[in-house]
């Protein structure tokens, strides 16, 4: 009897991407004075409201290839807004939507590995995004976790805010600090091929040309997760046709 083919994280992004024919990643970031629900307690106002979003994309067959709620965004509302968190996660994985959980994790490995258990196992993410800054052995517990499933890790590459270049564009023996990490991820993914992925902003178009024929050449399916279109500045435009001159699968972009 041969054995099962495990799926990995890229499976999963392909099977969503072909399911709802989108690769439209929807932010879930609450800001509790912008939300038009004005009666219930933090909790519900917040977990209705994503909840009835949620329910309208799936009504007008318009749904999202991943949401990616960010955890401050609920924990700053304490254990009420964590609460809600729960219920958006639950609600995107009775929808089965790629739930990423963005919470920019990284410590020593014990820390990384308890970090781990809760974006899997409690919030029960199917990726979460993760910081290179503290080395491999910050790294890897994430990624050992994904190992033989369809989880993954979005790993912070050359990420889409102003301050970005203060440190990611610093040249290190003439490569630049970003190149450095996306070499990383590639040499990553090795452990778990298929479910290591990176963050590359989508508001500086040449540094993601860089990264993404990096990833490309090296023959591995690195998933993106590419933030910064609309309020940031990004262009969806550009990121698709940047993606595409790369020769890149853009069912494994989000």
């Amino acid at each position: 009897m041969e054995e099962e083919t495990k799926m990995n994280y890229v499976d999963l992004l392909i099977k969503s991407s072909q399911e709802t024919n989108s690769i439209v990643c929807m932010g879930a970031d609450p800001v509790l004075d912008r939300i038009p629900i004005e009666h219930g307690s933090i909790e519900i106002r917040i977990s209705k409201f994503y909840e009835d979003i949620l329910d309208v994309c799936k009504s007008e067959g318009a749904i999202p290839g991943a949401v990616k709620p960010n955890y401050a965004f609920y924990a700053q509302y304490g254990f009420d807004g964590l609460k809600a968190l729960k219920k958006v996660c639950e609600k995107v994985r009775e929808m089965k939507i790629p739930l990423i959980v963005d919470a920019k994790r990284g410590d020593i490995g014990k820390t990384s590995k308890a970090y781990a258990k809760e974006a899997f196992e409690f919030w029960e993410g199917d990726c979460v995004t993760i910081a290179p800054y503290m080395g491999t052995d910050s790294v890897m517990p994430f990624i050992e976790e994904t190992i033989g499933k369809e989880k993954g890790v979005y790993i912070l590459n050359r990420t889409s805010n102003p301050g970005a270049s203060d440190f990611q564009d610093l040249e290190v023996n003439g490569k630049k600090n970003f190149e450095i990490v996306s070499e990383a991820i590639i040499k990553w993914s090795d452990t778990a091929m298929g479910n290591v992925g990176a963050v590359v902003g989508a508001t500086s178009i040449g540094e993601l040309k860089a990264v993404v024929k990096k990833f490309v050449e090296s023959g591995k399916q690195i998933p993106l997760l590419i933030p910064g279109v609309g309020a940031q500045g990004g262009s969806a435009s550009e990121v698709v046709a940047a993606l595409k001159e790369a020769g890149y699968n853009l069912q494994l972009a989000r």
